[in-house]
């Protein structure tokens, strides 16, 4: 249901970088997005290494995430969008399940300490309130800390991960859905080089067009109204409004992300009209919308 198109007879997979260790809510993006598609998943120790693999040609494209709707927006991975020439082609939107898991002879009444991604753990504030024996311990990724529980063999610790590490490192689950709201997703990009060719769309997933855009702005008084007017001027929804540091000391970069796609007159208008206006405007991406799921909140 993405891109690329099905590979030739003899040609390799697609290979599709991702951060975080195999079995990564990442992971399961890219699986879900080229469910149709076979790929080959690459993890990548942090953002910016996905990110330069990618543009780097060690991978054709790169899943990364954005925001989650607990959490909000995951500044790291738009820090090395915003330094490294790819390019967004698709939006993908994934539930987010947690679960608590150890090795096969563990019980939950003995165990004492919980690894997970910081983000994964705050999300699970709820679980932890209802067992106060049970201490968090900050982990590097999700995935990640499942697989040390398993090579660590103690009872005694577990990890907050999604179900399909429990599979890939042989462990089983003590608790499932332990993540506050049931409406728990989170937001990626597939990114690529700019130059990589296209893959048929997808249609039957897309909830209309999405533009993501780069904004530096002279420093001075209303320098982020006249970055945000010509859209409401043209009638388009700003989706999300994001401020990042700029690499000259205390001035800040915008990421703009529209909900319209280039091919708009409307949006090609308003980004004329913020070019003459700004510093520097890059285009990030414009893409097919993702439907978002519909899980209800508990």
């Amino acid at each position: 249901m993405g891109e690329p198109a099905t590979p030739a007879p003899g040609s390799r997979l697609p290979r599709v970088a991702f951060q975080g260790a195999p079995g990564a809510f990442s992971e399961e993006a890219i699986l879900s997005h080229h469910r149709t598609i076979p790929v080959v998943p690459l993890p990548c120790r942090d953002f910016r290494e996905l990110v330069l693999t990618v543009a780097g040609g060690g991978a054709d494209q790169g899943m990364i995430p954005v925001e989650n709707s607990l959490a909000g927006t995951v500044a790291a991975a738009y820090d090395a969008l915003l330094d490294t020439q790819v390019e967004i082609r698709a939006e993908v939107i994934l539930p987010i399940r947690h679960h608590l898991m150890a090795v096969t002879w563990a019980k939950l009444a003995g165990i004492r300490e919980v690894h997970s991604h910081p983000v994964a753990l705050a999300q699970c504030t709820r679980f932890f309130r209802a067992h106060p024996d049970l201490r968090a311990v900050a982990a590097y990724d999700t995935a990640g800390a499942a697989r040390e529980v398993s090579e660590r063999k103690d009872s005694s610790v577990a990890a907050v991960a999604p179900e399909g590490a429990a599979g890939r490192y042989g462990l089983t689950i003590l608790a499932r859905d332990i993540q506050d709201r049931s409406d728990n997703q989170t937001r990626f990009y597939l990114i690529t080089r700019p130059d990589a060719p296209r893959g048929p769309g997808s249609p039957e997933t897309s909830a209309g067009r999405k533009t993501v855009l780069m904004v530096e702005m002279p420093d001075q008084v209303g320098s982020l109204h006249s970055a945000l007017g010509p859209f409401a001027r043209e009638g388009l929804t700003l989706s999300k409004v994001e401020s990042r540091p700029a690499p000259r000391p205390w001035t800040y970069r915008f990421i703009l992300e529209v909900r319209a796609g280039m091919e708009d007159p409307a949006m090609g208008r308003a980004v004329e009209e913020l070019r003459a206006d700004a510093t520097s405007l890059r285009l990030l991406g414009s893409f097919p919308a993702a439907v978002p799921s519909t899980l209800g909140r508990d």
